[in-house]
């Protein structure tokens, strides 16, 4: 199944807390995590967090300032955001393609200003005031149930079947066939659902795949992955495992 990894972690500051909460059972279709990125104390220089293509879907939620949240998703290449100093983060990580909601309230990377769409997410951020992430899931699971009551959200069975046999999918042909569609429906269901071109969907799920340590699943050979890795994160691999934790 598809285990994405959203973020690198700077190894050389020790004082950001990153935290993932596994949704509950009735959620695991349109839930990865819940996740928290925070830091115990202000840090001596800004924070640059290397955000890596996943697919996914966020609703981002300051809690440092509660007018701030919003829905984003990274396009095919990584994004290095600038989080300053002080930071703290309430993530949902939605499985690619469960999004339902018009384009318009999706934006691209890291949410800096106040949320004016249509979604409760000011009132969501406002009642999270417990002092952790275990503490917030409560909140959190009821939001994502109304999500799912109202339609905002639903399972996506497309994605599901091509993340059932990501092992066997080297191609688009292969998504195309795992998916039980044509290469022309594959595309339109895809750019509807994730957003994304079958192609760049494929070299998202590879670039996952490799950071679980299997390159060889996804690419023909080493010198394709060090170059198809440095296009997508901006590092070789080597200096990407020097410098960031998964």
């Amino acid at each position: 199944m598809y285990e994405p990894k959203g973020n690198g972690k700077d190894r050389s500051v020790n004082s950001v807390a990153f935290v993932e909460l596994e949704p509950p059972s009735h959620l695991r279709d349109v839930v990865h995590r819940f996740l928290e990125l925070k830091t115990a104390a202000e840090l001596q220089e800004d924070y640059r967090f290397h955000a890596l293509p996943d697919a996914c879907t966020y609703v981002v939620l300051d809690q440092l300032q509660k007018d701030v949240a919003g829905i984003t998703r990274l396009r095919a290449s990584s994004e290095e955001l600038n989080l300053g100093r002080a930071f703290h983060f309430v993530n949902i990580r939605f499985l690619p393609g469960v999004w339902q909601l018009g384009r318009e309230e999706i934006s691209y990377g890291l949410i800096e200003e106040p949320y004016k769409g249509k979604l409760p997410l000011v009132a969501l951020n406002e009642g999270l005031s417990g002092p952790d992430l275990l503490s917030s899931q409560p909140a959190l699971v009821r939001f994502v149930e109304q999500l799912l009551e109202d339609g905002s959200i639903i399972a996506n069975p497309v994605t599901q079947k091509i993340f059932q046999r990501m092992a066997d999918i080297h191609t688009v042909a292969d998504m195309a066939e795992a998916a039980g569609l044509s290469p022309r429906q594959l595309q339109r269901v895809l750019k509807k659902t994730t957003g994304f071109a079958p192609h760049d969907f494929l070299k998202v799920l590879r670039l996952q795949q490799s950071l679980e340590g299997e390159p060889s699943l996804s690419y023909a050979d080493q010198s394709h992955f060090i170059h198809s890795f440095r296009k997508a994160t901006g590092y070789t691999p080597a200096k990407y495992a020097r410098k960031f934790d998964v």
